[in-house]
């Protein structure tokens, strides 16, 4: 008698676990698939290279939002198919600042704890025909200035203070992004294949206004 009242109370616990995940579950599968710019959903610090890996391990707990001191950490909804509910983050409204409570906190292997300079969101990439200094158009540097991992990772050209050029260390915060003053946001973070050298062509009817 005891061991069936012991295998009800397991059976009824497992049914309540599966209810509960059930919501999450349908959220993912019935989501649509929205093909939203890479640059305005870069991966949190620590991520799974690997996106669809990264969706799997995500169980959408949500704690690297909560936990995240600039709330820098957003949430695909309806856009995320078999991402839903799972981290991004948009530095053009708020960037990372590499403080690792994301990767702490994280209860699965989607984010593993690495070392700051070891991260790899991506590389800050730079559009010279929209940046204000490459087309002589101000004195800026505001992108250097706020680097938290210093000249390793963006620096000015040699031989002209103000123009910033990527380096190898830029792990892809995105805090150059959030502090970009010109409107078209010459600067944003990209995956490392595609350089840090943008060649989209961005800002060349500015680039004539201007000269």
């Amino acid at each position: 008698m005891r061991r069936r009242t012991f295998m009800q109370k397991v059976v009824m616990g497992a049914g309540v676990v599966g209810f509960a995940t059930l919501p999450f579950g349908l959220a993912r599968l019935l989501a649509p698939e929205v093909k939203a710019e890479p640059h305005r959903r870069v991966p949190l610090p620590g991520a799974l290279p690997d996106a669809d890996a990264f969706n799997e391990a995500c169980i959408g707990c949500g704690l690297c939002g909560e936990i995240c001191p600039v709330r820098a950490v957003k949430f695909h909804r309806n856009d995320g198919a078999g991402g839903v509910n799972t981290p991004y983050i948009n530095p053009e409204q708020k960037a990372c600042i590499l403080c690792g409570l994301c990767m702490e906190v994280c209860p699965t292997d989607a984010l593993t704890v690495t070392p700051v300079r070891e991260v790899d969101m991506g590389t800050a990439q730079i559009d010279r025909v929209a940046c204000y200094p490459w087309v002589d158009a101000g004195v800026c540097g505001a992108c250097v200035g706020i680097c938290p991992l210093g000249s390793s990772a963006i620096d000015f050209e040699f031989g002209n203070f103000y123009r910033p050029v990527v380096q190898d260390g830029c792990v892809g915060c995105g805090l150059c992004v959030e502090v970009c003053p010109e409107p078209s946001l010459p600067i944003r973070i990209v995956d490392r294949s595609k350089g840090t050298v943008a060649h989209h062509g961005i800002g060349v009817r500015r680039t004539i206004e201007y000269r």
